[in-house]
């Protein structure tokens, strides 16, 4: 009878730990993807795949890995609206946005926009330092906001889950969560970071 309680005991210690995470969770991994949105150096990728991890191994992985990827898709979405919105008011948001961008590479974005329109969207959320430059040339052309949120709408989807799938597969990979965080940052970074070092090469 002991045993029962104890087994009783700690599967009410593993809930209410994991509604703590929870709680603390969801709205950080909100607001640090909505950050990241804002402002390109917070790695957002990371954090998605990080918190997709810590999902696999909670008592009920499935509901868990789905929130993650809707908090995040969510925050992003919510991010790249708010920046866009600003950049379209002011030339001073304009110009933050433009100094985060090389000529050539808005260029480049002006021209796949030019060729493949708001579909362009969907491809530069999932390419590496892809948003910004995409982001800037649909300001630029004078897209109307309603226009760029339409396209932009399944690309954050797209990338939430993409980012999150990595996590799931780090997570399911490791037996300890805090292995697959590791390997899932030291993943993400090295995506961010390959396009940069092809450019310098």
């Amino acid at each position: 009878m002991s045993a029962w309680i104890d087994l009783a005991r700690a599967a009410e210690e593993t809930v209410d730990t994991e509604t703590a995470q929870q709680a603390i969770g969801y709205p950080s991994l909100f607001a640090l993807v909505l950050l990241g949105s804002l402002v390109p150096v917070v790695p957002t990728g990371a954090l998605v795949s990080s918190a997709a991890v810590v999902a696999v191994h909670h008592s009920d992985p499935v509901p868990t890995s789905l929130l993650v990827w809707a908090v995040a898709a969510c925050a992003a979405f919510l991010g790249d609206a708010a920046l866009y919105g600003l950049g379209a008011r002011g030339s001073r948001w304009l110009e933050r946005i433009r100094g985060q961008v090389a000529p050539a590479t808005l260029t480049g974005a002006q021209r796949r926009l030019e060729r493949g329109g708001a579909t362009v969207l969907l491809v530069s959320r999932l390419v590496p330092a892809g948003r910004l430059p995409v982001m800037l040339a649909c300001l630029l052309s004078g897209m109307p906001a309603r226009r760029y949120l339409r396209g932009n709408l399944p690309a954050t989807v797209a990338w939430a889950g993409v980012y999150g799938l990595l996590g799931v597969v780090g997570g399911a990979v490791f037996p300890h969560p805090w292995q697959g965080v590791l390997a899932a940052v030291a993943l993400t970074l090295l995506i961010a970071v390959l396009p940069r070092l092809r450019r310098t090469r």
